[in-house]
């Protein structure tokens, strides 16, 4: 079992850099493929990034490409996820998830769920 909690939202304005943070504990990090998922206002939940756990590959939508970076240190059991040239509609709250299955979390089920931290971006 792995328990996750996700920090690092905030207020920022439109352009602006924020860092997300999942801290985990339990299990071997290391055997986890990491999600990135964001749920805006009125809207459904939404993977928009991963690391998995075999040898660090990443996915992103192409909503966040080429501005959003996800890394993970094993030593240190995190996951992060650098949010670059941050956009109004960038604005949710954003859940780290984890699961053995790469494919569980592509369909959005995820076996664990950390909480979520909202990130406002202002325009």
């Amino acid at each position: 079992e792995v328990q996750l909690q996700a920090s690092g939202g905030g207020l920022v304005q439109a352009g602006d850099s924020l860092r997300l943070s999942c801290a985990a504990s339990g299990d071997s990090f290391g055997d986890y493929c990491i999600g990135w998922f964001r749920q805006a206002p009125g809207k459904g939940r939404e993977e928009i990034s991963c690391i998995n756990n075999f040898d660090g590959s990443t996915y992103y939508d192409d909503s966040v490409k080429g501005r959003f970076t996800v890394s993970r240190d094993n030593t240190k059991n995190a996951a992060n996820l650098q949010m670059n040239s941050l956009k109004p509609e960038d604005t949710a709250n954003y859940y780290c998830a984890a699961d053995m299955s790469v494919f569980r979390l592509y369909i959005g089920r995820p076996e664990y769920w950390g909480q979520g931290t909202l990130v406002t971006v202002s325009s």
